[in-house]
């Protein structure tokens, strides 16, 4: 009986010891995401605006009519869709945006691009867009940079936002 009783406890121990080893070593073999989420926010004029997304790198590969086709409506970021936010209504390229949260895309082209504003914040990418939910589609011009921006990045200016990434910088205004 004392036998079994010790034997129990031994592999009762020897349990303990191999999750606790287990979650140890899967703490440590834990990778840096590729494409970490990230998030901006800032006022423009009286309303508060925040992005919340995911950036990817270039890492070395062609971006721009490479890696995120020309003519297909992208997420603005990596994994789950792009998400824009204001308190307030605002007008965004002129026209009218109500506040809300709204998941954010682009369709990138050589010339001008079209960013938009859908009613469903929370997809997955892009692969369930859905352009009846479009709350706005407004066109912009992209300007060309001499500075690579590795990691894609938002910022927020007095004038509206910025998508920054690999030699390119898509200015959006608000007011």
């Amino acid at each position: 009986m004392k036998k079994l009783s010790v034997l129990k406890l031994s592999a009762s121990a020897l349990f303990v010891f191999a999750l606790l080893f287990s979650a140890i070593s899967h703490a440590q073999d834990a990778k840096p995401l590729a494409s970490p989420r990230d998030s901006v926010s800032g006022k423009v004029g009286k309303a508060a605006i925040e992005i919340n997304y995911g950036s990817p790198s270039v890492k070395g590969r062609k971006i721009w009519g490479g890696l995120e086709a020309y003519g297909k409506v992208w997420r603005a970021g990596a994994n789950e869709a792009t998400t824009f936010k204001t308190d307030r209504d605002i007008t965004v390229e002129g026209q009218t945006l109500p506040a809300g949260t709204y998941s954010l895309f682009a369709v990138p082209a050589e010339g001008d691009w079209t960013i938009i504003f859908n009613k469903t914040a929370k997809q997955w990418g892009a692969y369930k867009y859905d352009q009846a939910e479009d709350a706005l589609r407004v066109t912009v011009k992209p300007r060309k940079v001499s500075t690579l921006h590795e990691r894609l990045r938002y910022v927020i200016t007095k004038k509206g936002f910025e998508l920054q990434w690999e030699y390119l910088e898509i200015p959006v205004s608000v007011k």
